[in-house]
């Protein structure tokens, strides 16, 4: 994949916050080529996983935004998922 073509899909892959499938359709190729690309280009791999990265980070800040609102499902989510150390858990869970 040529440097044109890259920056063409990680444009599209910001655009759709992440969304491989989508970001490849509105880049003209394949979901098969963007994975060969990611895998033989540790560069592209690299801001790939900086763009994932930030819609997470985007993602965090909206659930700590609900949960600061009082957002009941949001804060048992949290907990469910941050605070399994503090008995935060429906069933129970065996560590290997």
């Amino acid at each position: 994949m040529d440097t044109k073509k890259r920056q063409v899909i990680l444009a599209a892959l910001k655009k759709t916050g992440g969304n491989v499938s989508h970001a490849c359709e509105q880049a003209g190729i394949s979901r098969a080529g963007f994975y060969l690309e990611k895998q033989n280009n540790p560069d592209f791999a690299k801001e790939v996983e900086d763009i994932q990265e930030g819609v997470i980070d985007l993602v965090e800040t909206a659930l700590m935004k609900e949960i600061q609102n009082g957002n009941t499902a949001c804060i048992i989510f949290f907990l469910k998922t941050k605070g399994k150390d503090r008995g935060y858990v429906e069933r129970s869970e065996i560590d290997h």
